[in-house]
């Protein structure tokens, strides 16, 4: 038992804490199957390894701050009748994202932009990119106050450093000339560095309205067009779907009906 407290503590020491915990394990299963000593060591430097990949994605999707959990396995594509299998595919593939490619999801609000946004923001944190998931409204706020707390200094650096950001809600009000400055720099910091989804119920021609400035929306349309893909996702469609499979607080009758 001392040679064992000895082989977790030099564990501990080299930050294998997982495997260090596990060890015992690990060691009764090499002698179950009559092990050699590279086997061994190659178990425990896969159980570590694996555990580590874990941890990692538990901390990128906690960093993500998704509003919900919804992967694309629980997007109901036959309830989605602008969006083929084949161009569904191709989104679960993520190559965009290598290439830098930007998406805009536009659609009225209950069709499914932000499920499969966060599918998608889940499915690349899984493959091992770095996901940011923000609402316009709050984006726009910590923005505001990067300079002031360290909350959104904090946030904003993860924005920057991230492969992928999803910003939900895009033009759901209007920004004055202050934010409309703020968000076309962030734009401008992304441009070539991050992929970029955006969710939407107006398209990009409407934009001009709510940001103001001519000149501004134009250099930021320039930099998230420049390679895009808007997926257009119709109403009835989805809205259907939630309408059919809703619940009711009116599924039993009343005895007085």
């Amino acid at each position: 038992m001392k040679q064992l407290q000895r082989l977790q503590d030099t564990l501990k020491s080299l930050r294998f804490g997982e495997t260090a915990d596990y060890l015992p394990t690990l060691l009764n299963t090499a002698k179950k199957n009559d092990d050699t000593y590279a086997s061994f060591l190659m178990d425990v430097m896969n159980y570590e390894q694996k555990r580590r990949e874990e941890k990692k994605i538990e901390r990128h999707l906690k960093w993500a701050t998704f509003p919900y959990h919804k992967t694309l396995e629980q997007f109901n594509l036959s309830e989605q009748k602008s969006l083929s299998n084949k161009q569904f595919n191709q989104l679960k593939e993520l190559l965009w994202i290598e290439q830098i490619y930007n998406l805009i999801l536009l659609g009225p609000p209950g069709v499914g932009k932000t499920h499969l946004a966060i599918g998608l923001g889940i499915k690349a944190i899984n493959q091992g990119y770095k996901v940011i998931f923000v609402t316009m409204g709050e984006l726009i706020h910590t923005l505001k106050t990067e300079e002031i707390t360290r909350k959104s200094q904090t946030r904003m650096k993860r924005i920057r450093n991230a492969d992928l950001v999803i910003i939900d809600d895009l033009m759901f009000m209007a920004m004055n000339q202050h934010e409309t400055n703020l968000f076309f720099h962030l734009i401008n910091e992304l441009y070539n560095n991050a992929s970029i989804v955006l969710t939407s119920n107006k398209a990009p021609k409407e934009w001009g309205e709510l940001l103001g400035d001519p000149a501004i929306t134009t250099a930021i349309l320039d930099r998230i067009m420049h390679r895009v893909e808007i997926i257009h996702l119709n109403e009835d469609s989805y809205r259907s779907y939630r309408m059919k499979h809703r619940t009711s607080i009116f599924e039993k009758e009343s005895v007085t009906s």
